[in-house]
């Protein structure tokens, strides 16, 4: 074979013919595509089948980690959201115990003015010897509010309250000790008040009550009407009858050395201005009468005209 001939069986390897013919018997059509052509439409469709799967596959990824981070995120807000209620429900508890602490404090140091015994030095906090002329204060900067300062602060509360009452419970002893040694020494019953004034259940205490728009001088203890009520200490009764400046049937005891005590919004009255009572003698029946939204009865303990919280004394 000649080189000629070699060189054009190499030149027809190379190219690619494609045909296309007609079914009305016309003649045919030839098209002549170079090898190399063809060779790079087929690597141009593979490449670009490629970039669809990867693409394709790309996409279902990023869908699918932005769902799982949206649920994440979510999952994330709810666990915010009751984490900021526990927070705001410790915060109200921890109000209500530094309220129910003031109260002990106060109830303790009136019961410490009665029996005369003072501060311990576990009871109150103990100065460098300022002069008192000064108040300032401070803390860390940016402390912020979560869940484990407000339980530490609960914690704290807690086991100051248990301390006031333990205190309270031992000063009500020391001053029944006191009124009993004060009775044997006179030969004459205590002049201090000490029990309840009747039965039933304390349906307002002393102090602020409707949001802070009204303060209470006594306790109301609510029960049914026509339940006796008794003196809580010996004296004389001072007041006995109508009132018109909302406490309907009152009752006013002196009992001495600055005490008084009232019973308010009674049904009846069976006691008398000038008539010496005893300690659970009765001296009215539980009524609604005056200021008054059921049967209750308002009792007060005044000294030397100042009401004080009856809870240290009942």
């Amino acid at each position: 074979m000649s080189n000629q001939e070699n060189k054009e069986e190499k030149k027809i390897a190379k190219e690619y013919t494609i045909r296309i013919s007609s079914n009305d018997g016309q003649d045919a059509r030839s098209i002549h595509l170079p090898a190399k052509w063809v060779k790079c439409g087929i690597a141009s469709v593979v490449a670009g089948a490629l970039l669809l799967v990867g693409a394709f596959g790309y996409s279902t990824y990023t869908s699918y980690s932005l769902r799982d981070e949206a649920a994440q995120i979510e999952r994330l807000q709810q666990v915010n959201s009751i984490q900021q209620e526990q927070l705001l429900q410790l915060s109200k508890k921890a109000d209500n115990l530094q309220s129910q602490l003031s109260e002990l404090g106060q109830v303790e140091m009136e019961l410490r003015q009665i029996t005369g015994m003072e501060a311990g030095a576990n009871d109150t906090p103990q100065g460098n010897g300022g002069d008192g002329t000064h108040n300032g204060q401070g803390g860390p900067v940016n402390q912020s509010l979560n869940i484990e300062n407000v339980s530490t602060v609960l914690s704290d509360l807690e086991q100051r309250i248990a301390i006031r009452k333990a205190s309270i419970q031992q000063l009500k002893e020391a001053m029944k000790e006191q009124q009993t040694l004060l009775g044997n020494e006179q030969g004459e019953a205590v002049t201090i008040p000490s029990i309840w004034p009747t039965t039933g259940d304390v349906s307002s205490p002393y102090g602020l009550r409707w949001g802070g728009s009204d303060f209470h001088p006594g306790i109301d203890i609510a029960d049914d009407a026509g339940t006796p009520i008794v003196a809580t200490a010996d004296g004389v009764v001072t007041d006995a009858g109508w009132n018109s400046g909302g406490y309907g049937n009152m009752v006013d005891i002196d009992h001495g050395n600055g005490y008084l005590t009232r019973y308010a919004h009674a049904q009846a009255v069976v006691v008398s201005p000038g008539q010496y009572v005893r300690r659970g003698q009765v001296i009215a029946y539980m009524g609604s009468t005056g200021y008054s939204t059921g049967p209750h009865v308002h009792y007060e303990v005044r000294i030397n005209g100042r009401a004080v919280n009856p809870a240290g004394y009942l």
